[in-house]
């Protein structure tokens, strides 16, 4: 199921008996771009974002309650969490029992189909599957608005990863209370696009600037930060009209501009911020070529030097043998479906899951 075909999440005497629930969520890409918070502990953004969620690499996470554990524990992929993601994970959980007004600690165990170094973090799908299982598990009932919300306080992408297909990130106005029930994703309608991404591996070693440190580093410092943010509201206004008329094209362009435009703000940045390697130029040499070639094909990026190439499904394998040339590995994905209870756990299949 997806949970944007459910305004509501199921009642008490729907859940599992065994106090506990497992979600499954997918990764999202963003076409116009997530780059820098006015709220840090909120997560609060400073301009709206627009997102792919993807068919590929999901994240499941099972929350069972333990009302005699003194913590909580954490394990990932099969082995005990990290400092940092436990830390991460158990925040995620207080904030959960303080809505929920329960005291249980709980086991959280998630697993993660992304390949290692794959430039898909897995935080958006991570805690996009851990918000929907924990609160089923501690019978805290939220619409997809506001499991969107919760998502978001993982970690932001992951707001978008709750719903399937085309989303958009409302950046929400103001701070505290105001801005945390004002941002939030929502389904953005589409048209008829049989939209697909390709993703290419340049180099699956790790960055030498986290993308947390260049993203302060990017608002604090660049002189063409602001610049960019309004002309991302623009970008977000056409991209969502273009998605409307299904015109793949015009969303590939949209998607290009606005991701080398934040590139160019790490640029400049005080000391510069740079991700792309020569094997990045490589691939979007690759991208033009394909352009020249008739093919619609258009590169996104992240922070890191891999990239994700936008263009039609029945095009995709034909993109993907085009990126070999700068890539280690490609992938193919597809729209995906959004974040929801596992069957057995609270609610039947559906077509999401």
């Amino acid at each position: 199921m997806r949970l944007d075909q459910y305004p509501l999440a199921p009642e008490s005497g729907e859940r599992s008996s065994t106090g506990g629930a497992t979600a499954v969520a997918h990764p999202n890409i963003a076409l116009v771009k997530y780059w820098g918070k006015r709220d840090d502990e909120l997560i609060l953004p400073v301009a709206d974002s627009l997102s792919m969620t993807l068919d590929v690499f999901s994240t499941t996470t099972t929350v069972r309650l333990d009302s005699e554990a003194p913590v909580d524990r954490v394990t990932l992929n099969g082995a005990p969490a990290a400092e940092e993601p436990y830390r991460r994970v158990a925040a995620f959980l207080d904030l959960v029992r303080g809505r929920a007004g329960r005291i249980e600690r709980a086991v959280v165990d998630t697993r993660n189909t992304v390949p290692t170094g794959a430039g898909l973090a897995s935080s958006a799908s991570g805690f996009a599957a851990l918000a929907v299982a924990a609160a089923d598990a501690y019978d805290l009932p939220l619409d997809a608005t506001g499991l969107s919300r919760l998502a978001r306080r993982g970690s932001g992408s992951a707001s978008r990863s709750i719903f399937g297909g085309f989303a958009v990130w409302h950046a929400g106005q103001g701070t505290g209370v105001e801005g945390d029930l004002s941002s939030y994703a929502e389904p953005v309608a589409v048209g008829d696009l049989d939209a697909a991404l390709v993703i290419a591996i340049v180099d699956a070693g790790p960055k030498a600037v986290s993308s947390r440190v260049a993203m302060r580093r990017t608002v604090d410092t660049s002189p063409l930060y602001r610049p960019w943010v309004e002309s991302s509201r623009a970008d977000l206004t056409e991209m969502r009209a273009a998605l409307l008329r299904g015109d793949l094209a015009a969303v590939g362009e949209i998607a290009e501009r606005n991701a080398l435009g934040m590139h160019a703000t790490m640029l400049g940045a005080r000391p510069a911020v740079r991700y792309m390697s020569p094997a990045t130029l490589v691939v979007l040499d690759a991208v033009h070529q394909l352009r020249r070639e008739g093919v619609a094909a258009y590169a996104t990026m992240d922070a890191g030097p891999n990239v994700k190439v936008l263009c039609d499904g029945a095009d995709a394998p034909r993109v993907a043998r085009a990126l070999r040339s700068g890539a280690s590995r490609t992938y193919i994905a597809r729209r995906g479906p959004g974040a929801g209870l596992r069957a057995g756990d609270g609610l039947p299949a559906g077509d999401g899951l």
